[in-house]
């Protein structure tokens, strides 16, 4: 079996086609920043961009993954978005235990790609399913607010 995981193709054993695209990354592929939290799809902690959209990791097996686009935390590297919401997040003293981060990361990045202005009705929706068990979602949000401006003045 085949995974694009990060724009690399990875063969992986047949074996694995019924785990959790999750566990794969994680425990097999040691891709860490790809979380398990709620293991049911109501945290976010596992999100990934799958063919360009946020999805939850722990919900989607590695056989379902075959054939996609994967990307991780890890695979955003330097892109303009990753810069962008990265800048934001340390603008906003957004991390405090930190568990959370890659999931909100990508999945503001996966907004900031679909929809380069949105409004705080878009921002409240697209993040609305990536808890913070910090209470750090008013910073979140307003992170990813600043992140779609500095993308809209050209600055990360």
């Amino acid at each position: 079996m085949r995974l694009a995981v990060n724009g690399v193709a990875r063969e992986v054993p047949a074996e694995w086609r019924g785990e959790s695209l999750l566990a794969v990354l994680r425990y097999r592929l040691g891709l860490t920043a790809t979380r398990l939290g709620c293991g049911v799809g109501l945290c976010g902690a596992c999100t990934v961009l799958v063919d360009g959209a946020a999805a939850r990791s722990c919900g989607i097996t590695a056989g379902e993954a075959e054939g996609r686009a994967i990307t991780t935390f890890e695979g955003l590297g330097g892109s303009a978005a990753m810069r962008a919401v990265t800048a934001a997040w340390a603008a906003a003293a957004v991390p405090q235990c930190g568990y959370c981060q890659s999931g909100q990361v990508v999945t503001a990045a996966a907004l900031l790609a679909a929809t380069p202005a949105p409004g705080s009705a878009a921002i409240e929706a697209a993040m609305a399913g990536n808890l913070c068990r910090c209470g750090t979602q008013p910073r979140i949000r307003d992170a990813v607010a600043d992140a779609a401006r500095r993308l809209a003045e050209g600055r990360s």
